[in-house]
């Protein structure tokens, strides 16, 4: 499988099926999808403390590191997919409630 280091080395393609086929034999170099992401402004952040059993953060580490990422970035990662799919699911119990 060859690894896609940069966003050029993607062509246009015609239709799905040749976009499927590229795709069956190329995949994107983690690290380019890491600098790809949006990160905030270090000052809309606030510090907090969170204690994690050793074993936990060596695991978690370890993931981040196989997936180029730094852990802190990769927890807050997971954090944010987890918020929008629990607001999801109250959007959705809220809107069962309120019928239109």
């Amino acid at each position: 499988m060859k690894t896609i280091e940069r966003w050029s080395q993607i062509p246009d393609f015609d239709d799905e099926k040749e976009e499927s086929l590229f795709w069956a034999e190329h995949a994107l170099d983690p690290r380019l999808m890491n600098a790809s992401i949006q990160r905030q402004n270090v000052r809309e952040s606030t510090t907090i403390t969170l204690r994690f059993d050793p074993q936990m953060l060596s695991r978690i580490k370890r993931l981040a590191r196989h997936r180029y990422l730094n852990y802190q970035s990769m927890i807050k990662q997971w954090l944010s997919e987890r918020l929008e799919e629990e607001v999801g699911k109250q959007n959705e119990r809220s809107g069962d409630r309120h019928p239109d």
